[in-house]
């Protein structure tokens, strides 16, 4: 019976992921979009985290880890980060501009650069995972990792509050510091994807270097 409890924790994050990208994708700033569909999403995206910290920590307690487990886990955190800043990058946020026709901006911060960097270290993690695993290797998550997850997920957060009480924080004369806030959390959740991207480049370079010299020193 307790085996397949954090799979189905696992699971039902993946159709949270589907309710909190619907949830962003009905919202519209200054739109049609109602501010609760961002509270909602909010509230979902909690209980991922939540649900996120379960599964693991079930698995190991009831000693049920399995391969269902390793790969979609964090397949699902991918999906829910990743498809955060796609859409707090896209047109759903964008801010409306009769001064600067050809410029665009976003109300989150977020633009579609900050997502190729993002996706581009998911994707090169993940290579670097696949190959070295295939090998024998163990390439499981590092302290950096751990943390690229935190601030990632802690960014959206701060973003989907932002963007929902800004006539709030406007009234209160809160905006500005707000927006620096928001920017802040944003660079460093960049900066700390670059680095901790950079740790598992040296972590395969090293692995490939101890590949290639093991046959010259077997001879």
């Amino acid at each position: 019976m307790f085996r397949h409890v954090p799979n189905a924790l696992t699971a039902a994050r993946l159709l949270l992921a589907g309710i909190f990208f619907a949830m962003l994708a009905w919202y519209q700033y200054e739109g049609r979009g109602d501010p609760w569909y961002l509270n909602i999403a909010f509230a979902i995206y909690c209980i991922a985290l939540i649900t996120d910290f379960l599964d693991g920590y079930l698995a190991r307690k009831w000693k049920v880890e399995g391969a269902f487990g390793r790969v979609v886990d964090p397949f699902v955190d991918k999906v829910l980060v990743i498809g955060s800043f796609i859409f707090f990058a896209g047109k759903t946020f964008i801010i409306p501009d009769p001064n600067q026709l050809y410029v665009v901006k976003t109300i989150t911060g977020v633009v579609p650069w900050m997502v190729v960097i993002i996706l581009a270290r998911e994707l090169l993690v993940t290579s670097f995972r696949g190959m070295s695993e295939g090998g024998g290797v163990n390439f499981g998550a590092v302290f950096g990792g751990k943390l690229k997850m935190g601030f990632q997920s802690a960014t959206i957060l701060v973003i989907l509050v932002y963007v929902n009480y800004l006539r709030q924080l406007k009234d209160a004369g809160w905006d500005t510091y707000a927006k620096h806030f928001r920017d802040f959390c944003i660079w460093t959740t960049i900066a700390i994807t670059v680095w901790s991207g950079n740790t598992y480049v040296w972590r395969a370079i090293a692995f490939y270097r101890k590949g290639m010299a093991s046959p010259t020193e077997e001879a």
